[in-house]
Formats: structure tokens, sequence, C-alpha cells
């Protein structure tokens, strides 16, 4: 890249994910070089996927405690989100969610299609979005989900009337990102009506 060069890694913690700060040399479009400094945060890519009942009209969400959340705002700390995960190991984001649905929510799904890919903020993190939506039924439930014990997890699985959910956007008691994005696709494409 002709606009990039002397690009120096300086580590910052590693405590969770990874944390760095990036020192760099940008040619802006005057021609003139400068040294600039970014921190940014490596946690890996993720995987989303909004399951939605097109016969009865539902998606299912998760709701759980975020401390990022909590530490801007302390009213939105429970956060209502799609099922999501960290793409771990060398799995893919299909892999991904179907583990992370049958983890989170309890349904075992078998495929899904990735609608979206997205960073949802590009000037702090790393991470990739790959965004799914799959068709599910009463009959794919398999346990009663709510996360890893393992992993930390306390997660309540919210089955809502798909009107309802955009209700919930539109008077933001949805303001997760990613789940806005799945939600918005689902209502243009008219995937539950």
């Amino acid at each position: 890249m002709e606009y990039l060069k002397n690009i120096e890694h300086i580590n910052l913690s590693t405590a969770w994910a990874k944390l760095d700060r990036i020192d760099y040399d940008f040619k802006f479009k005057t021609g003139e070089w400068k040294r600039l400094s970014r921190e940014t945060y490596n946690r890996g890519n993720g995987a989303a996927v909004l399951l939605y009942n097109k016969a009865k009209g539902t998606v299912i969400l998760t709701r759980q405690f975020r401390m990022p959340i909590y530490e801007n705002d302390t009213r939105d700390s429970m956060s209502i989100e799609v099922c999501a995960g960290a793409i771990d190991n060398n799995d893919s984001p299909l892999e991904t969610i179907i583990r992370e649905t049958e983890e989170e929510v309890g349904y075992k799904i078998t495929d899904a299609t990735q609608v979206l890919i997205a960073y949802t903020s590009p000037g702090a993190l790393t991470e990739k979005m790959y965004l799914f939506v799959a068709e599910y039924r009463d009959s794919m439930k398999i346990n009663d989900g709510g996360g890893l014990e393992s992993e930390h997890e306390e997660i309540e699985i919210l089955e809502l009337p798909f009107q309802k959910v955009l209700e919930m956007m539109a008077n933001e008691e949805i303001i997760d990102a990613k789940t806005i994005m799945l939600l918005q696709y689902a209502q243009i494409h008219e995937l539950v009506l």
C-alpha cells in the first residue's frame, strides 16, 4: 500500500483478548506523511444468527448482562441480542452459529444462510461478524439453552413475535448493532410477517 509504511505493533494487554497500540506512517491526499497511533482490540472474528419461525411469526433472541454496556450506561446493561459467539479454533462461521445456537438457546439447527458480513466498530475492533438467518421449528428444541456454565454465561431465551421485536428496536429496547442489522434484513426480505 503506497499510503502506509513503518507499521509497529506494541502489545498493551493479552488479559482476555489482544489490545495493541499500532504506530504507523500514513500518507494523506496532500502527499504529506504523518506518524499516527491507534489502539486496536483483537478478540477474533464472530458469527451471529437470527432464528425465525415463519409459521408462528416469531424470532428467538437472547438477553444477557454485558459489562462494557453497563460501563457506558447502566440502564442498557441487559442486552437483547441474536444468538452469537466467537469463532473458535479453526471453526467456520457456520459451525460457530450451529454450536452457539445449541449452547445459548437449545435449538439444533443444521444449516443457515449467510446474509451479511460487517465490522461493527472498525475504528477500534478487528472483529469481523458473519451474519446468518435460519428458520427454526419447535421440534428442533433439544435442551434448555442458557449458555455454558464453563463460560460463565447466564442467558435468558426470548421467543417473541416479530412485530413486537420491531417495536422493541424502534423503542430502543434492542440496541445491539448485529441484532438490528439482522432484524432489518428479515424485515426487508419479509422472512417473517
